[in-house]
């Protein structure tokens, strides 16, 4: 029979060397030229260097140092279970403000900001509802309806396709959001939508997302959506492998693959990020939305897309995003009520 109080312990010592190992990864990052009071940003799983939302977040934070010529610690977890230990050891530091890129640092935010009330927080993605939190949040199924009129358009089979990442409701809001704007250009379209997984694993998988995809070019998809975070980079070099057209999402993908993204549903998590920065310690707390009308999403155009994207495909998502600004075209909102008219899953 096992000894238990030999596997207890033993699960001691484990615990202590994951938490020897995030205090070294945050004392390491404090030490690389940041000091008490400048900022400091927390990545979420999967790394800042995953092409798409971490990275965003990164873009902003380094966008801050250059033109501030200031510095700024980082940390990035290997687990869930460092993320509340992660942020007390930064505010503990006196970094100031601590921002935190993703919505799984809602649930350890709201338990660690009441205990540092001189320390302002920044979280993207999610609420926290505290004195001392901006909580960021992005109206993604309005650049998603942009994307996905773009898609219908580009669309020679009438099938186009989405692959998501961790099955939750904000990803389903990016799904939702495509296929109302598909089906605003071709009523007739066919949608495929398919998530990775339920844990959040789903987010640095590329290879599912590749086989997601591959599935959806068997049904006919020839354009597909990937809003997966590091699952996505799959999704678009399979896209590109089989000559179909793929779209990028939170920074601009479009440089990947040139000539087979259509375009990307730029998700601003690096404005969110710079701005907090840029306020310091007066960071403004509370609730802010980053929409169509404030630049907080849209679609990007540049050299590598500028040939796949036609002067009437641009006016018409172009008119389409100043109705929605101008409050003359609503997009329905999965978060809103959890129904999705354009779509089943």
């Amino acid at each position: 029979m096992p000894d238990i109080t030999s596997q207890y312990d033993l699960g001691e010592i484990l615990m202590k060397m994951t938490q020897k190992f995030l205090g070294a990864t945050a004392a390491l990052a404090l030490t690389a030229g940041a000091a008490a009071a400048d900022p400091a940003i927390l990545f979420d799983l999967g790394g800042k260097f995953d092409k798409s939302f971490n990275e965003s977040a990164y873009n902003g934070a380094e966008r801050w140092a250059q033109e501030t010529g200031g510095s700024y610690a980082e940390v990035e977890i290997q687990s869930d279970a460092q993320r509340e230990q992660a942020i007390r050891r930064f505010a503990e530091s006196g970094a100031n403000p601590i921002v935190m890129a993703g919505f799984s640092w809602a649930t350890p935010l709201a338990e660690v900001a009441a205990d540092y009330p001189d320390t302002k927080f920044a979280i993207i993605d999610m609420v926290v509802d505290a004195p001392n939190v901006r909580s960021v949040v992005f109206n993604e199924h309005e650049g998603s309806y942009l994307v996905g009129m773009m898609a219908a358009m580009a669309s020679e089979t009438d099938t186009v396709s989405f692959v998501g990442g961790m099955d939750i409701p904000l990803i389903r809001r990016f799904a939702c959001g495509y296929a109302q704007g598909v089906k605003a250009v071709n009523p007739d379209a066919t949608i495929i939508a398919n998530m990775t997984g339920t844990t959040p694993a789903a987010w640095n998988d590329p290879v599912k997302g590749s086989e997601l995809t591959q599935a959806q070019i068997s049904q006919g998809s020839d354009v597909v959506f990937a809003a997966a975070g590091g699952t996505g980079v799959g999704v678009l070099q399979t896209a590109a492998d089989e000559g179909i057209l793929s779209i990028g999402v939170d920074s601009n993908q479009n440089y990947l693959h040139p000539g087979q993204v259509l375009t990307s549903m730029m998700k601003r998590v690096d404005n969110a990020v710079y701005e907090a920065m840029m306020m310091g310690e007066d960071l403004e707390t509370g609730f802010n939305v980053m929409g169509i009308g404030n630049g907080g999403v849209g679609y990007a155009l540049d050299e590598f897309n500028a040939d796949l994207v036609s002067e009437e495909m641009q006016a018409t998502v172009d008119t389409a995003a100043a109705a929605i600004t101008a409050g003359e075209l609503s997009v329905h909102d999965y978060m809103g009520d959890e129904t999705c008219p354009a779509l089943t899953f």
